[in-house]
């Protein structure tokens, strides 16, 4: 998948009718991805959860789970600031993993390539 392709295919599931709360969490989302993919470890599967949990075809309970961590990863208040350097991310990291690890069987491979499409046009 191109980056063309990554991002209509973000684009197509942003025309919805969805509350204001969900065009928040994905601007948030991909303001602070882009400012800080390059030292992320984990910024593939924080794109990857990105795009499952705005699938229309992820059940409810597995967007939950998703939007909780992505909400976390990008509320300035969380255990451990971000800006500490190494150990900032540390706690959106674990986070992230455990909701990967509960959602892990709905994490399509279009999901996964669509981020990293995406990860390859921001990082240079």
């Amino acid at each position: 998948m191109r980056f063309e392709q990554a991002a209509h295919w973000d684009a197509s599931y942003a025309g919805d009718d969805r509350a204001g709360d969900e065009q928040t969490l994905r601007a948030q989302v991909w303001t602070k991805a882009k400012r800080v993919a390059a030292m992320l470890p984990f910024a593939e599967d924080l794109l990857a959860a990105y795009y499952c949990a705005f699938d229309r075809d992820t059940p409810l309970q597995v967007k939950a789970a998703l939007v909780g961590a992505l909400a976390y990863f990008v509320l300035p208040f969380d255990a451990i600031p971000d800006m500490l350097p190494l150990l900032g991310f540390a706690d959106d990291a674990a986070v992230l993993a455990t909701a990967l690890r509960l959602v892990a069987g709905h994490m399509r491979p279009e999901h996964r390539a669509a981020a990293k499409c995406v990860l390859d046009g921001l990082r240079p």
